[in-house]
């Protein structure tokens, strides 16, 4: 139950605690319910500064009374996990690090802050994660395939240009991204006269989220998919704008190719004056990045 009344919040437990022992958080709009231990158990961070304080009333709240802290809802998921057991534990191809990190230093977790940060081994280059957010990327057998690609292209000279693009290619990931639209079109008697094509009233997007918003970014529409996870697979996007060249653009500068497509017709009517037959279709293309 939301604490609709502020002055609620006096039931405290021992030694005058003027906060409950659950607690509900309202963090930029997604709704958290947790237990006051956790929020204070690192000292110094800034939920515990929150919620030793004495001045219930100087926190904001939203309209039904819950503690209201204006950041990322999403990924304030991981910050409270990693203050329930002191472990961060990410999922596979999570592109969020970075923002988590950032997240992680505004709530004022310094051992989290740590454990995001790249690591750089004796080469130079990324080490092994400590939380094993991504176990394809660190595979042998990944970087083995890799080694052989980078090895293959014509005049990949360390530190050169064709260098540059290969390790560039590296932090892609692999995966499949399913393009699907529905089209009309209008066909004379006996085939006589040219078809007459509808525009595409809606291109759909199918695939992982995260390839989905690396690919389209802005031009993504999200309004019948909010929140989902990145890790998961979606069928419920679709692009904002109307020409199937640009996804294809979209995808080819990712470095996606085509693999495969299928389409089916039916013949929705037929016009009584004019013996014209107005077609429907479904079509989709697979594209994949390796």
């Amino acid at each position: 139950m939301a604490l609709a009344d502020p002055a609620g919040c006096a039931k405290g437990g021992e030694d005058n605690n003027p906060f409950p022992d659950i607690i509900e958080l309202n963090v930029g709009g997604q709704v958290y319910i947790t237990r006051h231990p956790t929020l204070v158990s690192v000292p110094g961070s800034l939920l515990w500064e929150m919620f030793t304080q004495k001045n219930v009333r100087s926190l904001a709240r939203d309209s039904k009374g819950r503690f209201f802290v204006d950041r990322d809802g999403f990924l304030f998921r991981y910050i409270l996990d990693y203050m329930r057991d002191r472990q961060l534990v990410l999922p596979e191809h999570f592109p969020e690090r970075g923002r988590l990190q950032r997240e992680a230093e505004y709530f004022m977790l310094p051992e989290l802050v740590k454990l995001l940060a790249p690591k750089l081994s004796e080469q130079n280059s990324l080490g092994d994660d400590p939380c094993q957010s991504d176990p394809e990327e660190l595979s042998p057998s990944a970087d083995t395939g890799r080694s052989l690609t980078a090895a293959a292209l014509p005049g990949a000279v360390p530190g050169g240009a064709s260098g540059a693009s290969a390790a560039g290619a590296e932090g892609r990931r692999a995966g499949f991204i399913t393009i699907g639209y529905r089209g009309s079109y209008t066909l004379g008697r006996d085939s006589q006269t040219d078809a007459k094509f509808r525009r595409v009233a809606r291109i759909m997007v199918c695939g992982k989220t995260s390839l989905a918003k690396e690919v389209f970014g802005d031009t993504l529409n999200e309004s019948r998919d909010p929140d989902r996870p990145p890790e998961r697979y979606t069928s419920r996007y679709y692009l904002k704008f109307t020409f199937l060249e640009q996804a294809f653009d979209k995808l080819a500068d990712a470095g996606f190719h085509m693999v495969a497509c299928n389409s089916t017709g039916t013949c929705a009517f037929a016009h009584e004056q004019t013996d014209d037959r107005i077609w429907t279709s479904y079509t989709e293309y697979v594209f994949y990045r390796e």
